[in-house]
């Protein structure tokens, strides 16, 4: 099987938009789920909901595939299966380095989804020497004195930081020295990279943030229906109609 290494995916070669891309894997998940459940076809319709698009969008998306599904049947699904892993490039093996081995490393050193997905696990490295040699996931941790040659000798080229965010770009340096060209961020920082490297950044804390909003938001829009609920059904005193208390008289005659 190719590694990462001698391999870079050809999306960007057949000009794939970005976005186009980022919706790739909602569709793998998706499709893979049918594959799954052992279903032969799926519509536009069906596989959009699924990913959570829509489907004039999911149809824009697979042209740049050339992948137009067949009238009145929909799409092959092992064949959409295929042909995205191709393009995603997760039909050869990628070494990874997972750099930080604190809580959140730790985690995901034992998340089961990247064997799955055509992501192997090579090292896990971390500057406490008292972690040197602990087997997390069955691998045991190295500390960061190696990393150029454990990244040299694993032949990696996607690393996944996952310090504190003060070691964060330091760390990013050297993988970038040694080789790194795609570098998944889950330290709390903005890294500095060269162009030719990709960075991913998944930050928890702004995704709860934007949630946040989104509670307060809606929080405050029933607050105003209520509001506005409440005032409909209080009928308006004289005073405010400016009408007597038989309705047509006012309350206050001219002298």
């Amino acid at each position: 099987m190719a590694t990462g290494r001698t391999h870079r995916p050809a999306t960007r070669s057949r000009g794939i938009p970005e976005a186009t891309v980022a919706r790739l894997p909602l569709y793998l998940r998706a499709l893979t789920g049918l594959s799954e459940r052992s279903v032969p076809t799926v519509s536009s319709e069906e596989l959009a909901a699924a990913a959570g698009v829509n489907s004039a969008k999911l149809r824009k998306d697979f042209s740049y595939l050339g992948s137009y599904g067949t009238r009145g049947v929909g799409y092959d699904v092992e064949y959409l299966v295929y042909q995205i892993s191709r393009e995603l490039g997760l039909t050869q093996d990628w070494p990874v380095v997972i750099v930080g081995i604190g809580n959140l490393g730790a985690a995901l050193a034992n998340y089961g989804g990247f064997a799955s997905r055509g992501f192997r696990v090579a090292a896990l490295i971390d500057a406490d020497p008292t972690m040197a040699g602990k087997p997390v996931a069955g691998i045991p941790v190295q500390h960061t004195d190696g990393l150029e040659k454990i990244i040299d000798d694993n032949g990696v080229s996607i690393g996944v930081i996952a310090t504190p965010a003060g070691a964060a770009q330091q760390v990013c340096d050297r993988l970038v020295a040694a080789g790194i060209t795609s570098i998944l961020n889950f330290a709390p920082t903005v890294l500095s990279v060269p162009d030719g490297v990709d960075v991913r950044k998944v930050d928890l804390s702004i995704e709860l943030q934007i949630l946040a909003f989104h509670e307060q938001r809606k929080a405050g829009e029933e607050a105003a229906a209520e509001a506005e609920a409440a005032a409909a059904v209080v009928p308006p005193t004289p005073e405010e109609s400016g009408k007597g208390p038989d309705g047509d008289v006012p309350a206050v005659m001219p002298a």
